[in-house]
């Protein structure tokens, strides 16, 4: 079988994680994450992991280097594994597909999920440092920072959406259709 590439795209805490996980277990595959690098910069240069500080660092990596430069770090990143199923996890901007779109087996799934049920999710899983006291407003003006916005054009590209409103069963069922779909 050709290796199946699946990249995840979705609003802040609509479960593109979950969907990850559950691949990455079923598959054994990895994943790759836009955040991971920026995560290890601020680590090296001692600065806070916020949600914050890794839309600063990338909207000025990206101003210097180029629009892309993540999607560069990830592709070579998802050609180097040689995994069955292999996942990209976090997709934020139509440059982020760009070079991901030209490998062959490559899906871009959309996860979808009720803004109230997003932010009850973002508060009771305390990923970032202060989102379990943030509050809803504070949520919704996350929401419009120009990372989050552009996640909004991303979806237009999705081969598959996902809505992840129900049960966790119900969420798991919709990823196995997809990937029974994709492998028939």
């Amino acid at each position: 079988m050709n290796k199946i590439i699946l990249a995840s795209v979705g609003e802040i805490a609509s479960g593109k994680g979950v969907f990850v996980n559950y691949i990455k277990e079923k598959f054994n595959s990895n994943s790759y994450k836009f955040s991971t690098p920026l995560r290890n910069i601020l680590d090296r240069i001692g600065e806070e992991q916020s949600r914050e500080n890794m839309q600063d660092l990338s909207t000025i990596l990206r101003e210097k280097f180029g629009q892309d430069l993540l999607a560069k770090i990830i592709v070579k990143d998802v050609q180097d594994d040689s995994q069955e199923v292999v996942l990209v996890d976090g997709v934020r901007r139509v440059a982020d597909i760009k070079y991901l779109k030209e490998l062959e087996g490559f899906y871009l799934i959309n996860v979808r999920a009720d803004e109230k049920i997003r932010y009850e999710r973002i508060k009771s899983r305390k990923e970032n440092p202060g989102d379990e006291e943030k509050t809803f407003e504070e949520f919704q003006k996350d929401a419009e920072a120009e990372t989050e916005v552009s996640i909004r054009e991303v979806t237009k590209e999705a081969d598959y959406t996902i809505e992840n409103n129900g049960s966790l069963e119900e969420y798991h069922k919709q990823i196995e259709e997809i990937i029974n779909e994709i492998k028939n």
